[in-house]
């Protein structure tokens, strides 16, 4: 165990980067916090470090003790924080996809997070996300996903190739959108499905509902719409796995 007590400290310096997307996209690392997300972070396998300004209760190799001050310099969250892991982005093992979800635009952390965990929860096999969708490793998006981002394989992509490479590989690819667009009723499932979800004003890029096979809406009274994510639990538990 090594013992840091400097703000100053190179080490530090480094971590507190990882705040920032450009670090993290740089490094490839991130920071997780509290002992549920560094436990499913350890069974991932993709922890490189834990710091903590108390006792350890993980057997690790790099542990690091620091003060109360650098916790608090390092620590996102408004709760106070005793364990924080440094952790590096990882590559899913290939395996057969049935169920997809691919993510246009969409910008709010706790969006993306709760879309990420419903998406494990009604056994989606992996997300896709365009080049312009929020960060998953922003430390809001962290914890609305509960520790979901180490189950599923999770992509930053072209979703228009996305979108080509599916069709080529048997997937019906539905855009949900409320233009031109069928109930979920009017809309069977099939074995191999892609579903899009877009921005939260926007919606889907018209290209993208263009080049999809369906278009979705989820029929409703009172109002047009839903939050992206509410109509995303409602989707996917609908043609769940």
């Amino acid at each position: 165990m090594e013992e840091i007590v400097s703000l100053q400290n190179a080490k530090v310096k480094k971590w507190t980067g990882l705040h920032h997307k450009k670090e993290r996209d740089a490094s490839g690392l991130f920071l997780v916090e509290g002992e549920h997300l560094i436990g499913e972070a350890l069974h991932a396998g993709c922890v490189e470090a834990i710091i903590t300004d108390t006792k350890c209760p993980y057997d690790f190799a790099s542990i690091y003790q620091v003060t109360p001050a650098i916790m608090h310099k390092l620590s996102e969250n408004i709760s106070e924080v005793h364990l924080i892991a440094v952790c590096h982005k990882f590559e899913q093992e290939p395996r057969e996809f049935k169920r997809v979800i691919l993510l246009d635009g969409v910008q709010d952390p706790g969006n993306l997070g709760t879309l990420v965990r419903t998406a494990v929860s009604f056994s989606f096999d992996a997300v896709y996300c365009s080049e312009d969708t929020c960060d998953l490793y922003n430390d809001k998006a962290i914890r609305s996903t509960q520790g979901a981002l180490f189950h599923i394989p999770f992509f930053r992509r072209n979703l228009k190739d996305v979108m080509t490479e599916l069709k080529k590989d048997g997937f019906v690819v539905i855009a949900t959108s409320l233009e031109q667009s069928h109930t979920m009723a009017e809309i069977p499932s099939s074995s191999q499905m892609a579903f899009i979800f877009g921005n939260e004003g926007q919606g889907v890029h018209p290209e993208l509902q263009a080049a999809a096979d369906d278009r979705l809406r989820i029929d409703m009274h009172g109002f047009e719409s839903l939050n992206v994510a509410v109509a995303g639990g409602i989707v996917m538990y609908t043609y769940r796995g």
